[in-house]
């Protein structure tokens, strides 16, 4: 009879753990969160959505010195502003054959910010949350990993967007053949 209370007691518990974790995300990441995303929401609005707009169709220029534009700056631009999912949309700006490109380095990039900017992916906010913790466990300091991890998205990006171009290049040749 006692194992069955303890198997009770354990199970109630992990209820009560998971209601824990519940109301630590309700009273600080999601009031963040809210405010975080009320800002950038404002700061489009002041800026106006068509200059927003108008950054998607300058990227897409011919030329390797929009190579960093297309697959740096402007998703991180789109992943800052419009946050995920909408960032993707931001490519919509591009010539078809760049699109795929884009995609790729903006859905790479979704992550990456999370440290510093966490309202990016609050739905993924949970992934940099768990490494954070083991970190903090280890007494080390949030603030190099979250600059670091942002700064080797930005590499990540960059070379996938180069990348993915060149594989849609060459795939869409041998759709012309």
């Amino acid at each position: 009879m006692e194992g069955l209370a303890s198997a009770a007691e354990w199970f109630i518990g992990l209820f009560q753990a998971g209601g824990d974790t519940f109301m630590g995300l309700v009273t600080g990441i999601v009031p963040l969160l809210v405010v975080l995303m009320t800002f950038f929401n404002t700061l489009i609005a002041l800026i106006g959505p068509e200059k927003v707009d108008n950054v998607g169709k300058w990227a897409g220029r011919s030329g390797l010195l929009f190579y960093p534009i297309r697959y740096i700056v402007l998703p991180f631009l789109a992943v800052l502003f419009l946050t995920n999912p909408m960032a993707y949309t931001l490519g919509r700006f591009l010539p078809e054959r760049f699109k795929p490109a884009f995609y790729d380095s903006a859905v790479s990039f979704v992550h990456p910010p999370l440290g510093i900017f966490p309202h990016v992916n609050p739905g993924e906010i949970f992934v940099w949350a768990g490494i954070a913790n083991g970190i903090q466990e280890l007494g080390l300091g949030l603030g190099d990993l979250a600059v670091r991890y942002l700064l080797t998205g930005l590499v990540v990006i960059f070379i996938r967007g180069i990348v993915t171009e060149r594989i849609t290049a060459i795939m869409w040749s041998r759709q012309e053949s």
